[in-house]
């Protein structure tokens, strides 16, 4: 029969988003019915209504949400009506062959809903990165649905769904950090920031953070940074040096996704040391670095695709470590919005005021 919600599209590239009536189908075989409780507002979604993802306009916008299990379609086994969910834009096939090789976090046949959302014309939607939870009801594959404790935050508990997990996986998963090391993250918006409290949590040493905004700086401090860099009023590169003995971190997280950021933490990295890329960059982006300097420092450059994370495992460890204290997923919300204020969100976003502006929906 279907499902007529309110949802939030990007209809042409650069236009302010629309608040409109969007159908929702039952779900079939291997999918599953989600009504939202909670999706963040990620930097990911302007991207989309930017253009800057692809041209499969019109999107519905929204992926970094939590839920309930509303109703689940044939063969579904992994979750059921009831069930508190945080939505994942990845879901291992186990069939491709990286999955049958051991590494599903890096799947290359991700599962999303057959269906498609469609406005009430029957003009299909683009689902943000397969998940579409600007609305109040999204259709997703049943291995994007990840059950976790309902005792989370809905609204906490949904960051977990893309910014907090690249940026705690970049330094879990990917970078692998250690107790003692030094580690400097580049960019202190949701991603850096996450990367930061992960990096103090595993042990680090050291925690610099980078970034040209006092606000975001002192922000990092309250994270677990231990030293605050404004690369705004000095070389970043040579602050993380002075900082680290005269020698570089030995693990660098590029967090904003630009080439010049990318840079500098390129060479703020000790020798053999560890960069990662967890920044988003845009299609034009290039990077420009001397072979010498590739060469001759050695240690790895890796970039982290979502934080290299296995949601069914990591999604529950997080909102664990949140519900013990350990994890401050709160302080991540910096307010709480309605659907129709999306628009108004991404403007905060651009202006540097919010490290995420959360739409809750209060009939969920």
């Amino acid at each position: 029969m279907g499902h007529q919600v309110r949802g939030v599209i990007a209809r042409s590239e650069k236009a302010p988003v629309e608040l409109v009536t969007v159908l929702v189908p039952d779900p079939g075989p291997g999918e599953v019915l989600v009504r939202v409780q909670a999706c963040g507002v990620c930097h990911t979604d302007l991207h989309y209504r930017e253009g800057a993802i692809n041209d499969e306009f019109p999107f519905l916008l929204g992926h970094e949400a939590s839920g309930k299990v509303q109703a689940v379609g044939p063969d579904v086994t992994n979750v059921a009506p009831g069930d508190f969910v945080v939505l994942a834009w990845r879901a291992p096939c186990g069939q491709c062959r990286s999955c049958l090789r051991g590494r599903p976090w890096y799947c290359f046949d991700s599962r999303n809903a057959s269906q498609k959302m469609t406005l009430e014309d029957g003009t299909p939607l683009s689902a943000a990165i397969g998940i579409g939870a600007f609305a109040e009801v999204c259709l997703v594959a049943a291995g994007q649905a990840v059950k976790v404790d309902p005792a989370a935050r809905p609204e906490a508990a949904g960051l977990v769904g893309c910014g907090i997990m690249a940026g705690y996986g970049a330094i879990m998963n990917t970078a692998k950090v250690e107790r003692g090391d030094t580690v400097a993250v580049f960019g202190c918006g949701g991603v850096g920031n996450a990367a930061i409290h992960a990096a103090a949590l595993a042990g680090a040493r050291k925690v610099i953070a980078v970034d040209v905004d006092q606000r975001k700086l002192e922000l990092a401090r309250q994270f677990g940074a231990t030293d605050l860099v404004d690369s705004s009023q000095v070389n970043p590169v040579s602050a993380v040096r002075e900082l680290t003995g005269g020698f570089g971190a030995d693990v660098t997280v590029e967090a904003v996704g630009r080439p010049e950021v990318m840079k500098q933490a390129f060479h703020a990295r000790d020798h053999a040391g560890t960069m990662i890329q967890s920044g988003v960059p845009n299609p034009k982006m290039r990077i420009d670095l001397g072979m010498l300097d590739f060469y001759g420092r050695g240690g790895a450059l890796r970039p982290s695709w979502y934080g290299d994370c296995l949601p069914t495992r990591d999604f529950p460890i997080l909102i664990d470590l949140y519900l013990r204290g350990r994890y401050d997923l709160d302080r991540f919300v910096s307010e709480t919005i309605a659907l129709d204020q999306v628009e108004e969100a991404f403007a905060k976003m651009q202006r540097n005021e919010v490290l995420r502006s959360v739409v809750v929906f209060p009939d969920a």
